[in-house]
């Protein structure tokens, strides 16, 4: 018993020490515990708003029929690159072709009968004329003179009518070269086959809706359309700086504007979201339709500045938030406290554009400011 209480004595004797140096380092004059501190850093802040988003074409066409028949043949790929006016796709002109020619041909018969009643206006017009020179002569009967009017009559009616028959001939002829020119489809615009929907050798039924043969879109410049929630969307306004990231190359960022916000939401698992859309070139095409990205909407920005933990500071007056307070700790070993102004922040970071300099020490998680007479609480304390 007596060799057990001595052999605790002296452990104790041996470690007493460095207990002592230890308590020491972690403890401050008063016995508590040493704030914990970090360094004011240099660089870049930017307090912004996150989205998903998709990448589409900026614009697009469906390309479609406008004449029912066969497919005869799609002159494109998928992937292709066309211009405006490039033929894609040709439909069986033989029914057009026919109506065409019809109409062409019934077009010069009545040209040719408007030629004859022409020739017979101008012999009605003669013997009118005749038989009123021989009426002021007394020489003809007041009946003849009356049947050569209504045969000039005649014939100019005759005339006119064959006018309005060649009228409407030719506007259906217009109207038959027009379905002939249909059948050969051409590029609307500049761009790329993203689709085909059509196969070769189908036949095309427009009198039930328009078939869509293919889509060109114009990868050229793409949009991006992010969705926003109702409680980040009322800080966002066109014009305003953004950027995103793809999955396949997230260290790359791809700058725009803001270009518009749609006013009507889409409600996704009973989540409110906006559209918002901005616009990007992509000239190398890179970037591709459906592509996923995460969106940044840069609210405020701050480039090489001095940047502090939010929980260092302390806001005596929470409306405003450009004025706060920070415990320095000195190279004495001592706290002090300053009033510092603050710039852009967000949920973990603030510039402080006065009041600090790049490397002093900061106490963190500081409780906010008491009222005046109260007493400030220096700081968290680690607790053993």
């Amino acid at each position: 018993m007596k060799r057990t209480t001595l052999f605790g004595l002296s452990l104790a004797l041996l470690l007493a020490p460095g207990l002592y140096v230890f308590s020491d380092r972690l403890l401050g004059d008063d016995g508590a515990a040493a704030p914990v501190t970090v360094a004011v850093q240099q660089g870049e802040l930017i307090d912004q708003v996150t989205a998903t988003g998709i990448l589409q074409p900026s614009g697009y066409v469906d390309v479609g029929a406008q004449v029912s028949g066969q497919l005869k043949v799609i002159h494109v790929e998928v992937g292709d690159r066309v211009e405006a006016g490039d033929l894609l796709a040709e439909i069986d002109p033989t029914v057009y072709l026919a109506q065409v020619d019809a109409s062409r041909a019934q077009l010069r018969n009545q040209r040719a009968q408007l030629k004859d009643r022409e020739a017979q206006l101008t012999l009605a017009r003669l013997q009118h004329r005749r038989q009123q020179n021989l009426m002021a002569e007394n020489a003809t009967s007041r009946e003849a003179l009356q049947s050569a009017e209504a045969g000039l009559r005649s014939a100019e009616a005759q005339v006119e009518a064959l006018k309005a028959q060649i009228a409407q001939t030719e506007s259906s002829l217009r109207a038959d070269e027009a379905n002939l020119d249909y059948a050969r489809i051409y590029a609307p615009m500049d761009g790329t086959v993203v689709s085909i929907e059509a196969r070769q050798g189908q036949t095309l039924n427009t009198n039930q809706q328009a078939p869509t043969l293919m889509r060109i879109a114009d990868l050229a410049t793409m949009t991006v359309q992010a969705k926003v929630s109702e409680a980040d969307v009322g800080k966002l306004s066109p014009g305003m700086k953004v950027y995103f990231t793809t999955l396949g190359d997230p260290n790359r960022r791809w700058y725009s504007q803001l270009r518009k916000i749609e006013p009507t939401p889409v409600v996704e698992n009973n989540v409110v979201l906006y559209n918002a859309l901005f616009d990007i070139d992509n000239p190398r095409g890179r970037l591709m339709s459906q592509m996923t990205t995460q969106v940044f909407f840069v609210l405020a920005e701050a480039e090489d500045a001095r940047l502090v933990p939010m929980s260092a500071l302390a806001f005596p007056d929470r409306r405003d938030r450009s004025q706060a307070e920070v415990q320095v700790l000195t190279a004495a070993g001592k706290l002090e406290t300053r009033r510092v102004e603050v710039g852009v922040s967000n949920r973990i970071q603030a510039e402080i554009r006065s009041g600090l300099d790049t490397g002093e020490q900061v106490v963190l998680n500081v409780a906010p400011v008491a009222a005046e007479g109260g007493e400030r609480r220096p700081g968290m304390r680690m607790r053993f």
